[in-house]
């Protein structure tokens, strides 16, 4: 799978600390944290007909992973949310549209990696860009990445970090193979995410995920969970290893770059019928409807 540039996202304007650049002229500082080092947070979010969906959990989680890296400086929801409203103004969006907001610690007086040198305040960029759901309908083709992710106590995915080399050298290996993506294993050997996404299996008619703790905590991943409950839809959080991946009768990912997106195989191995299954159907169909009804206008 690999994404095609879109005419719609030509004239872009790229919001970087409240200004607007066209993306072409759109740059930032080469002593700014996030190129010396990585050091920023980042969330992905859609908006549905003038809505972003589960906005409010996003930037909360965006806090959250600020607050665990001991960011001096914090911009409000309010601050956020009037800069997102801002930048879809600007490029005249309503829908079908995917937004990559980055919060970096900011510029240093000097390259260097200790955060005393960030006395600037952080900086923001806003990407909003013409982006329909990414992944097939028609199911997903996944390999085992040798690339593991790493025990909480290396670094925490409970941190939506900017840190991604782990998961770029897994995509890698499934660019390799020809596979669209790759499932990728925790610290014990167990079934963590794909390089991109939180994973769920479904077997006679429970749905199950991992526990988050090789993966991040995922927004898509806890509304699936959400409908689960509500709809009376068998569903569990445990450890998962690959062979139960194997015999599962259903897999789907879940994102906000790609909503819900069924899976059918991994590692050659078909996964049910090799169709995207009945209760992943009807769990995106749920899904679809919560977007349509919920959400916080910024348009």
């Amino acid at each position: 799978m690999l994404q095609q540039f879109n005419e719609k996202n030509r004239d872009l304007l790229i919001n970087i600390n409240g200004k607007l650049v066209p993306r072409d002229q759109a740059g930032i500082s080469p002593f700014d944290s996030s190129v010396q080092g990585g050091d920023a947070v980042w969330e992905g979010l859609r908006l549905y007909k003038g809505k972003i969906f589960r906005l409010i959990e996003h930037l909360d989680r965006l806090k959250n992973s600020t607050q665990a890296l001991a960011f001096a400086q914090i911009p409000s929801h309010e601050q956020i949310i009037d800069e997102i409203k801002r930048t879809l103004s600007a490029n005249k969006m309503f829908d079908q549209v995917h937004i990559r907001l980055t919060l970096t610690r900011g510029v240093k007086i000097t390259s260097g990696m200790d955060p005393r040198l960030n006395q600037s305040g952080p900086t923001l960029i806003i990407v909003a860009e013409h982006k329909p759901p990414v992944y097939s309908r028609e199911g997903l083709r996944l390999i085992t990445s040798t690339i593991r992710r790493p025990a909480p106590d290396c670094l925490d995915s409970k941190i939506h970090h900017n840190n991604l080399l782990n998961s770029i050298l897994a995509k890698i290996q499934a660019n390799a193979a020809g596979a669209d993506d790759a499932l990728m294993l925790d610290y014990r050997g167990f079934v963590a995410e794909t390089n991109a996404t939180n994973v769920f299996i479904v077997k006679n008619g429970e749905v199950i995920t991992p526990v988050p703790i090789g993966c991040p905590e995922g927004i898509t991943r806890a509304t699936v969970l959400q409908i689960c409950r509500k709809e009376k839809i068998p569903h569990a959080e445990r450890d998962l290893s690959l062979a139960e991946v194997y015999r599962a009768d259903e897999m789907f990912c879940t994102g906000t770059m790609g909503e819900l997106a069924g899976v059918i195989s991994v590692d050659g191995r078909v996964i049910g019928n090799g169709q995207v299954g009945s209760i992943t159907r009807k769990l995106s169909d749920h899904f679809r409807e919560l977007t349509e009804k919920e959400g916080v206008a910024v348009v």
